[in-house]
């Protein structure tokens, strides 16, 4: 909601307490809010705190004030009282200079951050070299990607990062079964994706671990017992060790098959349309971990016990003691994570950290942040674990170890293609060239992925339907995408007509409630962006950018534009148009998706 006309409302209503009870009441106790579809008019006065002022029931008071702001108030047309409620009609000329202002603004409701704005730092992605990027990794990409924006978008200055599992027992399986199976297979020779073929020997080491285990156990073990009696397994943890010693011959592996996963995620990253501006490794973090986890010992925050294992004590918080080196000396993730946040400090005067990171780790962030506190992280207390749900299918659970996970690269692909196909059907296609209808498809698919992923509260766990996200109507990206189009095709044929639309649109006409509520829903998106900013939640600008779309799309069908008689009508209707076209592309660009011109 614009502020000028609520600053307007403000001022009057003040003005109208004193001149009916005498009474100064501070701007700050006047609650104006949207007012309710179900009723007449744009905004709606809470009148029950002004009941004391007034010594007159909630009905007479709201009566009273509605009067006055009647005639005192040029910007009311009209007003209703529904208990203590008073709803207030704006005046169309009213509407119009707002849009007029919108009009003006090519980036309206976007806050531009200056050199000075606070520095807010965003971990997302974190993937393991021993795998490709899966449907949950599109989730939490995503997330981080579009909180990024709408950081940025509120005017902060935001740094996007990510930190990568290159190193750890994982890393080791992947490593060794290739030594053992791989026979010099490289991503050039089988022509697989480099995480790909890394992920294919990290589900082949299980497969070889189970069988031996089984083997073990056919021989008289118990699972414990056969499980640790796994030669695969210990010569896994034998790599690690070496890993850990700086042996050669490992870390020239371990650089190789890493550089095939780093090139392969590069990849799925460019067609998801994420990006960052730093990359921190675990390989050169958690040394720096064990570095902070020692000086915290040594000024007594943590403690040791006989095994040489260190422990942070943190009862006190209501917590429990909490592990950060093992006896063998080696690093748990709180240690890499400390690390990181060393480094990351180093490099960056940050003012608030927000880590993107699945809702199984909200206790290790609750730990971390208490942690940081205490050695000395400014932002430590306060940053933001921003926690999401799981993704799941229609069929239910994914695994990676089983290879029965919904693949990044694969989903991509189908969705391009399940766009390429439902259109064609729909004759959306017809008259374009084959490299145009392939650019359609591209920005149909992954609209239709990141607004149905985006749309869901992050907190919620989820299920990913593609048919369901690719349809045409209803609350999808497809649906949004369409509705700009179209009046993208409008403005084309007005301006093919002749059309100039003004600058500043002065014809004073009378405007139906439609084209009123449009304007205010309009005006309303820079109240969402920072909403958005405050809740971190991208998904307000989703749902908003839906419920926009569906009431142009009632006018749309409604009213006519380019056939309408009045031609200062039409001008306005064309103007408003540009506009909501405008606020849907500024906020799906928040989002990430793109909009298409034609469809």
């Amino acid at each position: 909601m614009d502020m000028n006309i609520e600053n307007k409302l403000l001022t009057a209503v003040v003005h109208g307490i004193k001149a009916l009870y005498g009474q100064e009441v501070p701007p700050s106790q006047v609650q104006l809010q949207k007012t309710k579809k179900e009723f007449q008019g744009h905004l709606t006065l809470v009148v029950f705190p002004f009941l004391k002022l007034s010594k007159k029931g909630p009905e007479q008071t709201a009566t009273e004030i509605g009067e006055y702001l009647k005639t005192n108030e040029p910007a009311i047309a009209s007003y209703n009282v529904i208990k203590g409620f008073l709803n207030l009609t704006i005046e169309s000329a009213e509407w119009i200079a707002l849009l007029n202002a919108i009009h003006a603004e090519p980036a309206y409701g976007i806050v531009e951050p200056t050199s000075d704005s606070p520095l807010v730092m965003i971990e997302y992605s974190s993937p393991n070299t021993n795998k490709p990027l899966h449907l949950g990794h599109v989730r939490n990409n995503l997330l981080g990607n579009a909180l990024a924006n709408v950081m940025q978008a509120n005017g902060n200055r935001v740094v996007k990062t990510n930190i990568v599992n290159d190193r750890g027992i994982h890393i080791c399986k992947s490593m060794l079964a290739w030594q053992k199976y791989g026979n010099g297979e490289t991503p050039e020779s089988s022509g697989k994706k480099g995480d790909h073929l890394v992920g294919d020997y990290y589900v082949a080491f299980d497969k070889h671990y189970k069988q031996e285990v089984a083997t073990l156990m056919e021989q008289g073990m118990s699972k414990e017992e056969a499980e640790a009696a796994s030669p695969l397994m210990n010569e896994a943890r034998e790599m690690l060790v070496k890993w850990e010693a700086g042996d050669r011959e490992v870390r020239d592996l371990w650089t190789r098959m890493n550089q095939w996963v780093y090139e392969g995620f590069d990849e799925t990253y460019k067609k998801l349309g994420v990006s960052f501006d730093k990359i921190y490794y675990e390989s050169e973090t958690y040394l720096e971990g064990k570095d902070k986890v020692l000086e915290g010992l040594e000024k007594g925050f943590f403690y040791r016990k006989e095994d040489g294992s260190v422990w942070a004590d943190l009862t006190a918080e209501g917590l429990d003691h909490k592990l950060l080196l093992r006896s063998d000396g080696t690093s748990v993730y709180m240690t890499q994570d400390i690390g990181t946040a060393k480094l990351r400090f180093a490099d960056y005067p940050i003012n608030k950290m927000i880590y993107v990171v699945g809702n199984e780790q909200n206790y290790h962030f609750q730990v971390l942040s208490i942690l940081l506190d205490k050695l000395g992280f400014e932002w430590g207390k306060d940053l933001v674990h921003f926690s999401y749900g799981m993704v799941e299918l229609p069929e239910g659970k994914m695994k990676s170890r089983e290879g029965t996970v919904v693949d990044a690269d694969d989903l991509v692909q189908e969705m391009v293609l399940t766009a390429k196909e439902t259109s064609l059907e729909l004759g959306k296609l017809e008259g374009c060239t084959e490299e145009e209808a392939n650019n359609i498809a591209r920005i149909v698919g992954m609209g239709a992925l990141k607004y149905f992923i985006l749309k869901v509260d992050a907190r919620k766990n989820m299920t990913f339907n593609p048919k369901e996200s690719i349809d045409f109507n209803g609350n999808t990206g497809p649906f949004i995408q369409y509705t700009y189009a179209r009046i993208q095709s409008v403005l084309r044929k007005a301006n093919e007509a002749g059309i100039v639309l003004p600058t500043n649109f002065t014809a004073s006409i009378s405007l139906s409630e439609k084209e009123e509520g449009l304007a205010q829903m309009v005006a309303d998106f820079a109240s969402v962006v920072k909403e958005a900013g405050n809740d971190y939640s991208p998904s307000i600008i989703a749902n908003y950018t839906y419920d926009l779309v569906k009431e142009y799309n009632q006018f749309y069908h409604d009213y006519s534009i380019l056939r309408e008689e009045n031609a200062d009508v039409k001008l306005f209707r064309l103007v408003l148009s540009a506009n909501v076209a405008k606020v849907i592309r500024l906020g799906m660009g928040l989002l990430g998706i793109d909009v298409p011109n034609r469809m």
